[in-house]
């Protein structure tokens, strides 16, 4: 069956498609962009789990609702057959991935502090009861996300790292007892606040135009943790991921997140859990830092050099 051709047809039965080009590459989405003859363009995202891309779209409508991150507008959501498809407005820009190694220093700067700006709105605008998988609940005209799995933050946590030592490959056999003992021998508090985590929210999943964020694209398997953890983690991805010294990064990125809440305690578990998580994509594969993307033995060595700082 061709999905993208039924969606059209549902979706857009008086339209006439130009082209239909494939777009991003996902381990959980088939993604096409569509343009019309008449210069509209849209994304049709096509899903096997429904559920999962119906979530991915409300929290996306949400964000845009509540932040003043750039999310692409969501046109309509549905399902034919066994697929879940989403189709939202093309965004104007560039992959931020491809593009932000060419930037200079203070456009760079200028993106890290949106990053982190974006993250602490995320935070004010998102607070949950509880830690895990966020699902998404219909209020009214309004959208309620909970975290049900777990009230156990510290059960929660460990386990989150735990499994992220268990995926990494043979190449870091050497670090696993240590990274192992960092878990251990971290304390945890009993119930700190929970926030939304938006754990792939990174330049790999950003559009940039004349220097700036045009999109944020990317809002699947949401999670809620403490704000430490998210702020760890996205700082990783911004700072570290792209340049080899990410000390004035960083910076920036701390200085975005501060223009709207105070940056929250980062613990140095969070930043092992961070650099654990990030390592190793959902197919179990080594991820691919920078651009041109380090592969192989220089992405390990990237990744380990990493955590052995931490360590």
């Amino acid at each position: 069956m061709d999905y993208v051709a039924a969606v059209l047809t549902r979706e857009f039965p008086n339209r006439h498609v130009a082209s239909v080009t494939p777009a991003r590459k996902g381990n959980h989405k088939h993604t096409v962009i569509v343009e019309f003859v008449d210069g509209h363009a849209v994304v049709v995202q096509l899903a096997t789990d429904a559920d999962a891309l119906h979530l991915e779209t409300a929290l996306a409508r949400a964000v845009g609702d509540r932040t003043t991150i750039p999310v692409p507008t969501v046109v309509t959501t549905g399902t034919i057959a066994d697929r879940g498809y989403a189709v939202v407005e093309r965004a104007a820009g560039s992959e931020l991935h491809e593009q932000f190694v060419e930037l200079d220093d203070a456009t760079q700067r200028e993106i890290a502090h949106t990053f982190g700006r974006g993250l602490a709105e995320l935070h004010g605008a998102f607070t949950l009861e509880g830690y895990g998988a966020v699902t998404a609940n219909p209020v009214g005209t309004r959208v309620e996300f909970r975290a049900d799995e777990t009230r156990d933050w510290p059960r929660w946590f460990s386990s989150y790292v735990h499994d992220g030592i268990d995926a990494l490959p043979a190449a870091f056999d050497s670090l696993r007892d240590s990274l192992v003992a960092a878990v251990e021998d971290a304390t945890f508090p009993e119930n700190p606040l929970s926030t939304l985590y938006p754990w792939d929210l990174r330049p790999g999943n950003a559009l940039v135009d004349d220097g700036s964020v045009s999109a944020v694209l990317d809002w699947g398997q949401p999670l809620a943790a403490v704000p430490g953890l998210g702020v760890a983690k996205v700082e990783h991805l911004v700072a570290d991921w792209y340049v080899s010294d990410g000390t004035l990064l960083r910076q920036a990125f701390r200085d975005g997140y501060e223009t709207v809440r105070p940056y929250p305690p980062v613990e140095p578990i969070h930043r092992i859990a961070a650099v654990v998580r990030s390592a190793v994509d959902s197919n179990g594969e080594v991820t691919r830092p920078g651009y041109p993307e380090r592969t192989g033995t220089r992405a390990v060595s990237f990744h380990r050099q990493r955590l052995e700082s931490l360590l």
